[in-house]
């Protein structure tokens, strides 16, 4: 059966992405739904307090240089970059990863890889397990598309029942990968007899379940050596399932990485020689807007250990930041910023203050390094600083952050900044 996009259920969402809608925090104020190509037309600039702060936004030209960035580590190392794409839930930024040279988007939810091809991504890296009715609903409505290409992941007999008991009504079939998981760790098969099993249900649904390849997800470990053994692991299965010809998809696909550990993965998946071709596949996420944080911290570990990353003569830029007034100076050397928990990023470490402006007072400066947030509540956050610093109510601030997935997701919109802080476009999320 020759299906095409019109019978899918689900329509293109250009009409959401391309409209900038009023009464969401961050932005200038406007009287009704903006087309986003004519934001830059509006005129805003983040230093002429033309928009509501505290505010997310994403810096275009760190933007343009970690794309590129990455994309050239993940070929030198031959490899294909499937950018996770929960970390900003951004289609507009999913699109560009894609112009960049990404292979696809991985995504972690049915409602993700929904709101992924409804903006136009068709082909997802799903590195989960698809459970539950509705999950597998949506899926199945996608795949009603035949350009759409579509791959999750299976860990159990159980859960391989489900899936094929599911789409052989439907007379579909669903691309799936193998999970190896770590003792103690998430998801993922753990020993040979939860490897047999598994492979035995896959074999039992040949017609409805094809094997792709092997997954692997690094991120729930923090020793390099008990990541390496993990990694050997999958290659192991692989290598396993090559022999004993369980794959349905040449080249077999090998895929692990978050945004800590892709020169590990690459490096060992690389080298791998799993008795057939073989497609490595790269997830790293957070790279797209960096941070000061946990993946900077990551990032330096990467540039020692990693020829491949050091070649590229440069490093990622940290592209987004979160701006806040001093809204009082209640104490000596205490300031309370006006953005909190409901804005920011807090669970990898308070963010950073990197860029003080004074209203009408000349050129943005570096924060000194001596200030720093001591605490944070829902909408208020504490800075301190050392006596005789000048510093006002009404002073703007912006601040680096640790951890940008747990930033986006406090933000429906997001300006995107030129070099001279005019806002030339809007990044919409969908979380």
């Amino acid at each position: 059966m020759n299906h095409t996009k019109d019978r899918v259920q689900y329509p293109l969402a250009t009409e959401d992405l391309n409209l900038v809608h009023p009464l969401n925090k961050g932005l200038s104020a406007i009287s009704g739904p903006v087309a986003s190509a004519d934001i830059p037309k509006l005129g805003w600039n983040l230093l002429r307090e033309d928009l509501s702060l505290p505010t997310a936004v994403l810096y275009e030209e760190k933007l343009q240089h970690n794309l590129k960035w990455m994309q050239s580590v993940a070929s030198a190392y031959c490899a294909k970059l499937a950018p996770h794409g929960k970390t900003t839930m951004a289609p507009k930024l999913f699109a560009r990863q894609i112009q960049a040279g990404a292979w696809g988007i991985t995504l972690a939810t049915a409602h993700q890889t929904l709101v992924a091809y409804s903006h136009g991504v068709r082909r997802v890296l799903m590195a989960n397990e698809l459970v539950g009715r509705q999950n597998l609903e949506i899926v199945s409505r996608l795949l009603e598309d035949d350009e759409f290409e579509y791959f999750c992941l299976v860990d159990s007999a159980a859960q391989v029942e489900m899936l094929g008991s599911f789409f052989k009504p439907r007379g579909q079939r669903l691309n799936v990968l193998l999970e190896v998981g770590a003792e103690d760790g998430r998801t993922g098969v753990r020993d040979q007899e939860q490897l047999q099993a598994t492979t035995a249900a896959l074999a039992r649904w040949k017609g409805q379940l094809r094997l792709c390849g092997v997954e692997v997800y690094e991120g729930v470990l923090n020793d390099e050596a008990a990541i390496r053994r993990l990694l050997e692991s999958a290659v192991e299965v692989a290598r396993q399932l090559s022999r004993e010809n369980r794959f349905d998809r040449r080249p077999v696909i090998l895929t692990g990485a978050g945004s800590a550990w892709y020169d590990v993965v690459a490096e060992i998946f690389r080298n791998a020689d799993i008795g057939q071709e073989k497609d490595v596949i790269l997830r790293p996420g957070s790279y797209v807007t960096y941070d000061v944080g946990a993946y900077r911290a990551a990032q330096q570990r990467i540039l020692k250990s990693s020829t491949v990353a050091r070649n590229m003569g440069s490093n990622l830029d940290p592209a987004l930041q979160v701006w806040g007034y001093v809204q009082s100076v209640p104490e000596r050397e205490k300031a309370i910023i006006n953005f909190g928990r409901r804005d920011v990023a807090f669970d990898a470490g308070l963010p950073t203050p990197a860029v003080h402006f004074r209203p009408g007072g000349g050129e943005p400066v570096a924060a000194p390094e001596a200030w720093k947030l001591t605490r944070i509540m829902d909408q208020h956050s504490f800075l301190h600083f050392a006596g005789g610093i000048d510093i006002c109510v009404g002073d703007m601030i912006g601040f680096d952050i640790s951890h940008p997935c747990t930033t986006f997701d406090k933000w429906r919109y997001l300006p995107v900044l030129d070099s001279e802080y005019r806002v030339i476009d809007v990044v919409q999320t969908f979380f």
